[in-house]
């Protein structure tokens, strides 16, 4: 089998190639890419890269790499009878109204984090409330490690809680977003209009 590694290195090497504008290049192999396009997650790093469709490709296969790196895949799925009673969501220790959960493969357990104004946020996830959750949603065994995320925005006041699976991606674009706008306790008046369309857009792209 094709090294992805070794393919990227021969890329590198034999593909002279103009500079464009900074921000506009794939983070592996320089290669300009689109405003919008894909990203792989480095999971020795912990962090998120821009990547152009080549390398994106390449990583999407576990273990591709090494399992250096992870494409993170572009699935939205709803959950519209999805279980999560007001006393769970108060046990996950989650003190605003929306978080998103991943498997840390490194780690190997669940991390929880929640938006505020200094991004994102990890809570200490009780393991045993988080159980109960799985037991309840089996669903959420399909959530892949690293680069997909399981968001839940709770309104107990508005018919209850939204939850989604989606790209890891998505949960640091909008905790950037909102990082700038938080106010308060609750984030106030923009913060939560900007989560409303977020939440939109999410509950499109899910169906």
């Amino acid at each position: 089998m094709t090294d992805p590694l070794a393919v990227l290195q021969r890329i590198r090497e034999t593909q002279p190639r103009e500079i464009p504008r900074a921000g506009e290049l794939c983070e592996l192999c320089a290669e300009p890419i689109a405003d919008e396009h894909g990203h792989l997650v480095d999971l020795e790093a912990r962090n998120l890269m821009c990547a152009c469709r080549g390398c994106f490709l390449l990583f999407t296969s576990d273990g591709a790499g090494g399992g250096h790196f992870r494409s993170v895949p572009d699935r939205y799925l709803s959950f519209s009878d999805f279980e999560l009673s007001p006393e769970q969501w108060d046990n996950l220790q989650i003190p605003v109204s929306v978080a998103f959960f991943f498997l840390n493969s490194s780690l190997g357990r669940v991390a929880a984090f929640y938006p505020g104004p200094a991004g994102a946020t990890e809570s200490e996830l009780p393991l045993d409330t988080w159980a109960e959750v799985i037991d309840a949603n089996p669903q959420l065994t399909t959530l892949q490690p690293d680069v997909e995320a399981f968001l839940v925005r709770s309104k107990p006041n508005q018919g209850g809680t939204e939850c989604y699976i989606v790209p890891i991606d998505a949960c640091y674009e909008l905790v950037g977003h909102l990082r700038t706008l938080w106010r308060g306790f609750d984030g106030g008046k923009e913060a939560n209009a900007k989560l409303d369309l977020f939440f939109e857009s999410v509950r499109t792209r899910a169906q």
